[in-house]
């Protein structure tokens, strides 16, 4: 499995080559890493290794179990999953959705001014139409999820797909929560596309 490496100026992301792009992140804060969503690809773990000392693995989906749980045996630290709260890190986090068969958190780090969603939003064709960087997840359009609201990220990490910042993560995120349902129709249309792509 291979994956494409982003450097942040607090980490990297990690995003695998594969339709759905999933992405992981490494953030790091005075010498401490903690790994969100994490795949174990060659040189994922290592690369966050390389940032400091990894103090914990962050699960922020309920079915996204990915490696998280392996990754954080492996290292001996704690896999937050769904954490109510994380203390002594510089996250809040944000409860995204509670539904039945789907149980979201999101992290918000101020003094970076950024926002890591794990499937609510996210980069890639799956969740985007015409040509705005991000989108809302096609369940969520007809209700896109009110907890995001209000936030104006400089940096805006997803999981799935590359992060975007800047005026792309600031405005839109914006403007993907508000077109989430009338971009629906136009969503569906662009689908047969998308799944055509390899």
């Amino acid at each position: 499995m291979t994956a494409t490496f982003h450097e942040l100026p607090f980490g990297i992301s990690c995003v695998q080559d594969e339709p759905m792009a999933r992405a992981s992140h490494a953030l790091a804060d005075g010498g401490r890493v903690w790994l969100v969503d994490p795949v174990d690809s060659p040189g994922a773990v290592e690369r966050g290794q390389a940032l400091g000392e990894v103090v914990g693995v962050v699960q922020l989906v309920d079915r996204h179990n990915r490696d998280a749980a392996a990754i954080a045996a492996r290292l001996g630290v704690p896999h937050a999953r769904l954490p109510a709260e994380l203390p002594g890190s510089p996250f809040e986090v944000v409860h995204v959705l509670s539904w039945p068969k789907w149980v979201e958190r999101a992290l918000w780090w101020p003094a970076q001014r950024t926002l890591v969603v794990g499937e609510a939003v996210g980069t890639t064709p799956w969740f985007t139409v015409r040509d705005e960087p991000l989108g809302v997840h096609a369940l969520l359009r007809p209700l896109p999820p009110k907890a995001l609201c209000g936030f104006a990220p400089e940096y805006l990490l997803v999981g799935h797909g590359a992060s975007v910042h800047g005026d792309a993560a600031r405005t839109g995120l914006r403007r993907a929560l508000e077109r989430a349902r009338r971009d629906l129709p136009r969503w569906l249309m662009e689908l047969p596309s998308v799944l055509r792509q390899p």
